[in-house]
């Protein structure tokens, strides 16, 4: 079976620094290697980001982890998850930097660079990782039938960090609707459970969905919220259009795993088949 490989863009940024610390955090277990990577935009540039990847690879020569600098021309927006996808990556750590940064990671910016690449992200703010990595995990759960694609990964990562999952659900008058979501909810715990995983569920407000999961996940001291990239209004009108990238920027600097969507009658492998679970 050959190694494992997650992918750390980084812009020479503390927040860069703090995304590495993730990936180092989740790769240990596994005994993965870390790709730090940055994207130039011309072949002059790579000789000094090189030697500016071996510096910060430097700083972590004692973190057990295999860390393999690359530099690459292009664009942010299309060659982060080309590099993935080429590399079989199986996860991308990417720090975000608020309103300000390389290329202005953030909000839409970062889910335009999400959107491209077939691999999932943890997106990461100005939060250190701790010690034992992900032990609380949110993830919220809404009628679309690829919500429950993200289960997968949630499951891989709470098996190797002991970790709490607590899915969250918007509250629904509609008793059709209402019955639905409930439907969610025991496909979850039968999911988790089969997986030897503890398993929590809440429903919360649908009024205001996105910010009464983050003040939900604040209450569990949640380390991950876990999330779909459907950019679009949700059937239970929880999820607006811009829940996303409200999730991924959150006041509460909570790291977010986000997917894309695959369909999964053509899907061959990829990342909803990465971890053994």
């Amino acid at each position: 079976m050959s190694k494992k490989v997650f992918i750390v863009p980084h812009d020479f940024t503390s927040v860069g620094n703090l995304a590495l610390e993730h990936a180092i955090a989740t790769a240990r277990p596994l005994n993965a290697s870390v790709h730090l990577l940055h994207v130039v935009s011309k072949e002059s540039q790579i000789k000094e980001s090189t030697e500016k990847l071996e510096e910060v690879i430097k700083q972590y020569s004692e973190s057990g982890v295999e860390i393999v600098p690359i530099v690459r021309i292009g664009s942010i927006f299309e060659d982060i998850g080309e590099y993935a996808a080429e590399h079989s990556a199986e996860l991308i750590f990417m720090g975000t930097h608020g309103a300000h940064g390389w290329q202005h990671i953030t909000g839409s910016h970062a889910l335009k660079v999400v959107t491209s690449s077939t691999v999932p992200f943890i997106i990461v703010q100005e939060k250190t990782v701790k010690t034992t990595g992900y032990d609380s995990i949110v993830v919220p759960m809404d009628l679309h039938k690829e919500t429950k694609q993200k289960l997968s990964i949630v499951a891989s990562l709470a098996k190797y960090f002991n970790s709490k999952v607590h899915v969250v659900t918007p509250d629904e008058s509609d008793e059709f609707l209402r019955h639905q979501v409930n439907s969610n909810i025991i496909f979850s715990e039968r999911f988790f459970k089969q997986r030897g995983i503890e398993m929590t569920s809440a429903i919360v407000s649908s009024s205001g969905f996105d910010k009464e999961v983050v003040k939900y996940a604040v209450s569990v001291d949640a380390d991950l919220i876990a999330i779909m990239n459907l950019n679009r209004s949700s059937f239970l009108n929880a999820i607006t259009a811009n829940y996303e990238q409200y999730i991924i920027t959150n006041d509460a600097l909570i790291p977010t795993l986000i997917l894309n969507p695959i369909d999964t009658s053509s899907a061959k492998g990829g990342s909803f088949t990465m971890f053994s679970v």
